[in-house]
């Protein structure tokens, strides 16, 4: 299995929902700034809308960090209004909803279930520059936590400003981080 850290997005053009709008969101509009692309299986199931509502509630605090966040299903972004308007944690978001029906960036992050048209919990950081810096994937029973997603964005960031250092397990903003050296080694 191939990796995807460190490599481009590829070129997309999807439909979204947002703020009581349908848009249209490509490649292009990640240019400059930090993203997630944070995908789930489908709209109105069990666990997604309480990893989106987690989401929805640390929003600003990612906006802040100057990180946009996109929630991606297999969904048209009809559904995801749909689902918006009938569900009161879904309400609560303000982050684009991308709709990808035929399933080209789920296979491009590689997280399609084909047998399903589906897609699995999926989380990926992508740098200003367009490269994915952070790539996990669930089985689909297990949610995700936003606080922990958070942290590792702040890591991602923190060693994008700093070329020498390193952040160790556990590190938040403000503590120590590592620089990299032989005078490290066997001494941790």
């Amino acid at each position: 299995m191939n990796t995807l850290i460190n490599t481009k997005v590829p070129a997309f053009k999807v439909q979204a929902y947002q703020a009581g709008e349908f848009k249209t969101v490509t490649q292009d509009d990640l240019k400059g700034k930090w993203s997630i692309f944070f995908f789930y299986p489908a709209d109105f199931t069990f666990v997604c809308p309480t990893e989106l509502g987690d989401m929805a509630d640390k929003y600003e605090t990612f906006k802040k960090m100057g990180v946009e966040i996109y929630s991606v299903s297999t969904d048209t972004h009809f559904v995801h209004k749909a689902w918006h308007d009938a569900s009161d944690t879904i309400k609560k978001i303000t982050y684009p909803m991308l709709a990808d029906p035929t399933g080209h960036l789920s296979r491009a992050f590689g997280v399609h279930i084909e047998e399903e048209g589906l897609a699995y919990r999926g989380t990926f950081v992508v740098d200003p520059d367009g490269k994915i810096k952070i790539a996990e994937i669930h089985d689909n029973g297990i949610g995700r936590n936003a606080d922990e997603l958070l942290r590792k964005v702040q890591a991602a960031q923190f060693v994008a400003s700093h070329s020498n250092e390193v952040c160790p397990a556990k590190w938040k903003p403000g503590d120590k981080t590592l620089k990299p050296g032989l005078d490290l080694v066997g001494k941790i």
